[in-house]
């Protein structure tokens, strides 16, 4: 098994038969010891993260592996925090695609003069490229095909998953009384025939969730998801 990749969340290793094995980590995105699902930098870990967040990435990819939209997903070990999933090829550098229901975060810094905090959103998309260096930069479809990056096509199939895929976690989360504000996902072309595929995690580490006006934290999340 060789390790091909060292993540801020995850460890990504090539397996003997073309798969590869993610193997995830107590650490989660933030600063200054405060958890952001935005952030670039690993703000703390916390124990348990990794095993709570490849939980609640089991259930939601299986959920949506029985609705026929496409994932890498394979099979994963609980016990071992690790997940076996299929080869795909990034984006570029890779890109993150953010399916926005409540103005808050780098949103509403941006556009604050416009919404007010909370402002309910009709699940915007937004695309930004995977790059610490430059604050992951927000791009557009034209930007995208000009680089090369993606087609014009594969942007508009890019929006139309994250906006099924984003339905599909806000109804399970509205299942425990529970509002999604915000998820972030990748994605990556998979297979002989490239077609898009669902990657990397659906974890509390990607998405802002609340009841009623209380932020739920990772581990919390999954317990409130997957404890009866």
């Amino acid at each position: 098994m060789e390790l091909v990749y060292t993540g801020k969340t995850k460890n990504v290793y090539k397996l003997e038969d073309g798969n590869y094995l993610l193997k995830f980590k107590d650490d989660v995105t933030g600063e200054n010891g405060v958890f952001d699902p935005g952030a670039n930098t690993v703000g703390l870990s916390i124990e348990g993260a990794g095993k709570a967040g490849l939980r609640l990435t089991t259930f939601f990819f299986e959920k949506i592996n029985e609705k026929g939209i496409p994932t890498h997903f394979v099979s994963a070990d609980i016990d071992n925090n690790t997940m076996t999933v299929l080869p795909a090829t990034l984006f570029g550098q890779g890109v993150e695609v953010i399916c926005r229901y409540r103005a808050v975060g780098s949103f509403l810094k941006r556009y604050g003069r416009y919404v007010t905090e909370g402002q309910e959103l009709d699940a915007y998309v937004e695309v930004t490229l995977k790059d610490d260096d430059r604050n992951d930069p927000l791009i557009t479809d034209d930007g995208l095909a000009m680089l090369g990056i993606m087609t014009l096509e594969e942007y508009k199939t890019l929006t139309e998953l994250t906006k099924k895929i984003g339905a599909v976690v806000k109804e399970e989360l509205a299942k425990k009384g529970l509002e999604l504000y915000d998820i972030k996902f990748e994605f990556g072309r998979v297979g002989e025939d490239k077609h898009i595929a669902l990657i990397d995690e659906i974890s509390g580490g990607n998405m802002r969730a609340f009841k009623g006006s209380e932020y739920i934290e990772p581990l919390k999340l999954e317990q409130l998801m997957l404890n009866d």
